[in-house]
């Protein structure tokens, strides 16, 4: 996510923080690293001019000339003033009426249809009872796709065969009301470019349905084309915000940073994965801070609070005190772990001096773990809970029923026996004094 400007900005700023005292000379030259930065990500040069200058004239006034650590107190006018570009506050989604009706639009392979989902079971995480709309009928297959999506999802979808979206977005409203679904999530038709009869659709559901929010979904890859929808939306439809799609993926950053300033309409929401949990809301000071190498803990804390299950941390805490880890709660532990996201994406979130460089390039292939959940499956469950019992034929069985290579089962063994030891370790530790240990939500970071 943004790494390469996220790169080039950190590096300015490490340069910042080391001086003791700033000249002017010191600050255009660190502006102009970051003007760089800020055009090579696709941010549009009106809204890096007004961003920089408004550095510029914070950088260069009282505000640093009194610091006792100018440098760092520029690196915290750089963050406010990424983080204001952005929105600075989250903006949530204001569901007005019952049901309120979200609809959706935007062009044509923006993820529009995924987004419906995602935001379907957000929201159903929210304690809600969301109904899909399936109102493209133009792309083949689109309500098809919505229906298999919302059956994954375990989200109730309507749609209707040989209708116009009209009434297909006014019957699901009104179904809606009868079943006590809220909200009603319209996944309207997307185009491959902008015309006047889309338009004309998408303004007459809005004037019928009167939607609380209308949210165009963009996707992030697309740079300044995402801005450039975006803008022609909202002056046509009057957005009520934005959600950016695959900014996980190889983005530059342009839109997000972009979109906000140019239009005026706040990012809802942020695309981070193919999975229909891989929604999150979007808070402009921790992207900010993601940015700047900062870190953002409080995203991490909260993936971890809904992903991780505290009574069986409390539960492995006590085995662990038992030394009775076993296979079986490895795997689980493991399980657990990948909730939280990819090795990158949970790196992201740290702060960078706090991570070693070595370790933050670190690239974690992700097969690598359904090869350690395949060794462990093929185990029985007594070799499981007692591992000294896999001698070499065990072994060759082992690796046979996990298509994997007995290198592999006894690296995994290997690992497994050095993590028991540790585990020793720490409670031979925490006997001598040292008290409170591996009492945090979720048990030990395995990895």
């Amino acid at each position: 996510m943004f790494s390469n400007l996220a790169e080039k900005l950190q590096n300015t700023m490490r340069r910042l923080r080391g001086k003791g005292k700033l000249t002017e000379k010191d600050v255009d030259l660190a502006l102009r690293e970051i003007r760089l930065a800020l055009l090579e990500a696709d941010v549009n040069f009106k809204v890096v001019k007004d961003f920089v200058g408004g550095i510029r004239e914070r950088a260069v006034g009282e505000e640093v000339r009194k610091s006792l650590t100018p440098g760092q107190q520029v690196v915290k006018i750089v963050h406010d003033e990424l983080a204001a570009l952005m929105g600075r506050e989250q903006s949530k989604l204001r569901l007005a009426g019952s049901p309120a009706v979200v609809m959706l639009v935007g062009l044509q392979g923006s993820g529009k249809t995924t987004t419906a989902v995602k935001l379907a079971v957000n929201l159903s995480r929210g304690g809600r009872r969301p109904l899909l709309a399936a109102a493209d009928t133009y792309r083949p297959g689109a309500a098809e796709q919505l229906k298999v999506l919302s059956e994954t999802a375990a989200v109730p979808c309507y749609a209707q065969e040989g209708a116009k979206p009209v009434q297909i977005c006014r019957e699901a409203v009104r179904l809606a009301a009868r079943e006590g679904y809220d909200p009603v999530i319209l996944d309207t038709a997307g185009r491959l470019h902008i015309d006047d009869a889309m338009m004309e659709e998408l303004k007459e559901i809005k004037r019928q349905l009167k939607p609380a929010e209308l949210l165009l979904v963009t996707d992030a890859m697309t740079g300044q084309d995402a801005v450039n929808a975006a803008s022609s939306f909202h002056e046509t439809l009057g957005l009520t915000g934005v959600v950016l799609t695959k900014l996980d993926g190889d983005t530059r950053g342009g839109a997000a940073l972009s979109v906000r300033a140019v239009t005026g309409c706040p990012i809802k929401f942020a695309g981070v994965g193919e999975k229909i949990d891989a929604l999150e809301p979007f808070h402009p000071e921790r992207m900010a801070s993601r940015i700047l190498g900062m870190g953002d803990l409080l995203t991490l804390i909260e993936k971890a609070e809904a992903g991780l299950d505290e009574q069986k941390a409390r539960e492995l805490e006590q085995k662990l005190r038992r030394q009775e880890f076993t296979f079986e709660d490895f795997r689980e532990q493991l399980q657990q772990f990948r909730q939280l996201g990819s090795m990158e994406e949970i790196m992201a979130m740290l702060p960078a001096a706090q991570v070693p460089k070595d370790l933050r390039r670190l690239k974690v292939d992700e097969k690598q773990f359904k090869r350690i959940d395949a060794v462990i499956t093929s185990m029985t469950p007594e070799e499981r809970n007692n591992p000294a019992l896999i001698n070499r034929s065990r072994r060759l069985r082992i690796a046979g029923g996990s298509g994997t290579t007995v290198q592999d089962v006894n690296r995994l063994l290997t690992q497994f026996s050095q993590m028991q030891k540790l585990f020793k370790q720490m409670g031979a530790m925490e006997k001598k004094g040292f008290k409170g240990m591996g009492k945090k939500k979720g048990g030990f970071p395995f990895l």
